[in-house]
């Protein structure tokens, strides 16, 4: 039959929900309370109370308008401290669940205790509202946790499960030192214990023989609220606020809530959370650490082919080598063809200037002017000792009326050191002349050796010859051709060449 037939059974009955097993429901309906109420507390009067021979105990809740039925395990029957009777006012903790074999629902206690811990609860309140006025809870007093704490201390039973957990999960993520100071973790003693575990590992001197801790642990596992009640006490909490060490509260389990708690500088759901908090996982930074190593290595990488890549633009943005240097070698070329004819120029030009400053240095002009200079002075010297005589005699009379005119014996000592100065005199005077004589003479002689060195007469010796045309030095074959005489004059003499009939002598 098709399922989507009008006229269909399901369809004429106008219905078509799912079908189900009672297994079924019942199922869903224990999923559904045990999700929703997996751990709760209820207050009632204790009603129904049955101890069977399995040792389970069943009991029943109640206030004046509702009946909760409640079942306590063999094993947390035994424990009680106080066993349920009927009447009884108290405070259940448990979940709730299912019982599918009379479709009902039951609470499965996990601990049960008098209505009186509701008095406890109230100077609990108290205790941390006047805790919460002091600033014990602010959150900016609070200190954070090491990193990575060389040395843990643990302030718990040393013979409870909750130090193997501890130590197990440090072991598992990152192994550290740990220190444990054992107290009672329950009962009269435990608050003051927890308070001087507290202060005595703050009162450790860093470095010491005994390392202070870096992060403290107060841990202790699950119990009611009289077993947790060392925690809520004043003592603790004023101990736990004043560490300068930063502390991990890990009090009971998630939903166990202490006065510690508030003050502490993180609290943990449960001892192993607080392992966890304490210390980071060792492969998960071993990890990030080769994965910035990896990033590292990406980024130098990268680094690297981008600048390749940019000195690549560059160089294509760059004229080539050859664009560059074809300029330059362009002139060279250039500049090189045309330094022979300059060079070969220059030296022309030199040495028509080098032959006209030969031409001007004749011997016969040279000869002239030394013959010149002697005469002039021989006539200076000529001059020079009638001068010196009357100067001379000029001074002779000059001392002669000096003389008249003083004593006789001041007179003659004066004359004759005149006279001394005097013949001292024309010495130096006549040395003088003399020098500037020899001077004068040795100034000559060198120039006439210079005339000598540049004239053209010494060049001639070395093969060299002197072409003149008509009377005029020839310096090119087209003067040569134009002249009707050439005269050649060689180092030992002059040779005329007369000019052929047709006035050419080429």
């Amino acid at each position: 039959m098709d399922l989507f037939d009008d006229e269909g059974p399901e369809n004429e009955a106008g219905n078509n929900a799912p079908e189900f097993s009672v297994s079924e429901i019942s199922g869903a309906v224990k999923k559904t309370i045990e999700g929703g109420f997996s751990h709760v507390r209820v207050r009632g009067e204790v009603g129904r109370v049955s101890r069977p021979r399995s040792g389970h105990l069943y009991l029943d809740l109640k206030d004046d308008k509702a009946v909760l039925a409640g079942i306590i395990w063999k094993g947390r029957a035994v424990a009680l401290a106080q066993q349920p009777e009927e009447g009884m006012e108290v405070i259940a903790t448990g979940k709730l669940t299912t019982f599918p074999g009379q479709s009902k629902y039951q609470m499965v206690i996990e601990d049960i205790a008098p209505a009186g811990a509701g008095a406890l609860m109230a100077m609990l309140e108290k205790r941390k509202a006047a805790l919460a006025a002091e600033g014990l809870f602010a959150p900016e007093r609070k200190k954070e946790l090491p990193y990575l704490p060389e040395v843990i201390g643990v302030v718990t039973s040393p013979s409870g499960a909750v130090i193997r957990d501890i130590l197990h999960r440090l072991r598992d993520r990152f192994p550290r030192k740990v220190l444990v100071w054992p107290v009672a973790v329950q009962g009269q003693k435990s608050a003051t214990e927890v308070a001087r575990a507290i202060d005595g590992f703050n009162a450790m001197t860093p470095g010491g023989a005994l390392p202070r801790p870096d992060l403290l642990i107060v841990a202790r596992g699950g119990g009611s609220i009289e077993d947790l009640w060392g925690f809520n006490e004043e003592v603790v909490a004023r101990a736990a606020a004043a560490s300068d060490i930063p502390l991990i509260s890990a009090v009971g389990h998630e939903t166990d809530t202490t006065l510690i708690d508030f003050v502490s500088d993180m609290r943990a759901p449960t001892p192993t959370a607080a392992a966890e908090l304490a210390v980071p996982v060792r492969l998960d930074l071993l990890a990030w650490v080769d994965q910035q190593g990896a990033r590292l290595s990406r980024a130098l990488s990268t680094g690297v082919t981008q600048r390749q890549q940019r000195v690549r633009d560059l160089g294509r943005a760059l004229p080539k080598v050859e664009t560059l240097v074809e300029g330059p070698r362009q002139r060279l070329d250039y500049l090189g063809e045309r330094l022979p004819g300059a060079l070969n120029a220059a030296a022309a030009k030199k040495r028509v200037a080098l032959s006209n400053a030969g031409g001007a240095l004749r011997p016969a002009t040279l000869a002239r002017g030394i013959a010149a200079e002697r005469r002039r002075l021989d006539d200076l010297g000529g001059r020079l000792t009638p001068a010196l005589q009357r100067k001379l005699n000029d001074k002779a009379q000059s001392f002669g009326q000096v003389a008249r005119g003083l004593q006789p014996r001041l007179v003659q000592g004066d004359v004759t050191r005149k006279g001394e100065q005097l013949t001292n005199l024309i010495g130096r005077l006549s040395d003088r002349a003399s020098r500037q004589q020899s001077e004068r003479q040795a100034r000559l002689d060198a120039l006439d050796r210079l005339r000598e060195t540049l004239g053209y007469k010494e060049t001639l010796k070395r093969g060299y010859a002197v072409v003149r045309g008509d009377g005029q030095v020839v310096t090119d074959t087209k003067a040569a051709k134009a002249a009707r005489d050439l005269e050649v004059e060689f180092a030992d003499g002059r040779v005329t060449l007369n000019s052929n009939p047709q006035g050419s002598l080429f």
